[in-house]
């Protein structure tokens, strides 16, 4: 089991001492904010991990919560606002946006020195160069579990499901470029693939990020593959207190027996995105400071 829990929780110890270093330098310390817009019940779960991720490593944090009406006008001068503040270190806008505001333009307004998700298209050009800059927190979070677990992936055929700005391209970038976790042969597919189950079955590490509950099935995974799965949905659940269950994009019981690792849903990716987004900001606060 790839267990993001657990990882998830090691990597905020060792930022935590990283913080307490600063702190004894008499350094400020690091700074998260987050925009939400809107009521979004999972937006607002995400935002308040990230918040109290924040407040267990030492982080300063600010989380700015706007009705869904606010204007696009209003939302560009908050930003504004964030990216002349001297004393924050990285900021995000929680996606998605309500449908009269064009999150294009408000991941262009994002300052790049600030831009801890890597959206900007600064930021995502620089990755495609191979070039070092922000990662998005999502294949970050992935990579850092492959790195974690001492997972090999030199030659290895990796399939990507899902072709997002968010998480299938830019993992499909990670995982191709030469790099210690990288050298894959990669095949990136998504929802117009023809021959989908073949090419899923000669992956030796699946990434599914297509955001279809339970779309892996077990005829469509090798034996001993690795499979990371990035969704999270909600189905129903007459059962369960809220009347939903939260499940991947892969079916894990089916699935989960042939392979070799796989993270599960929740507890998998969803933590090491957190985390990636903290290492992140860490990131922009030594560059600020210069250590």
């Amino acid at each position: 089991m790839l267990d993001g829990k657990l990882l998830s929780a090691n990597i905020k110890k060792e930022i935590k001492i990283e913080v307490e270093n600063a702190l004894n330098k008499g350094l400020r310390r690091p700074k998260l904010a987050a925009v939400l817009v809107g009521h979004d019940p999972a937006s607002q779960s995400y935002v308040r991990s990230k918040i109290k991720s924040c407040e267990q490593t030492g982080f300063d944090s600010d989380l700015i919560s706007l009705d869904e009406d606010v204007t696009q006008e209003d939302l560009l001068q908050i930003i504004h606002r964030l990216n002349t503040d001297t004393l924050l270190d990285g900021y995000i806008v929680q996606l998605p946006l309500p449908a009269h505001i064009n999150d294009e333009e408000i991941i262009r307004a994002v300052d790049p020195a600030k831009d801890v998700d890597g959206f900007h298209p600064f930021n995502m050009g620089k990755l495609s160069l191979g070039l070092e800059t922000f990662i998005p927190a999502t294949p970050y979070g992935i990579l850092l579990m492959l790195e974690r677990y001492n997972i090999k992936t030199k030659g290895k055929i990796a399939v990507v499901l899902g072709r997002s700005n968010i998480v299938g391209t830019p993992m499909a970038l990670l995982l191709s470029r030469k790099a210690a976790y990288g050298n894959c042969t990669v095949i990136h597919t998504h929802s117009a693939t023809i021959g989908l189950t073949n090419i899923c079955k000669s992956a030796d590490i699946l990434i599914a990020a297509i955001g279809v509950p339970e779309f892996v099935k077990a005829d469509m995974v090798k034996p001993g593959a690795i499979v990371i799965d990035v969704g999270i949905n909600r189905v129903e659940d007459v059962n369960a207190k809220n009347g939903y269950r939260l499940v991947g994009d892969v079916d894990f019981e089916k699935v989960a027996p042939k392979c070799s690792f796989i993270s599960p849903v929740p507890g998998g990716v969803g933590l090491m995105t957190v985390a990636a987004l903290l290492l992140n900001t860490m990131k922009s606060y030594k560059q600020k400071h210069h250590f």
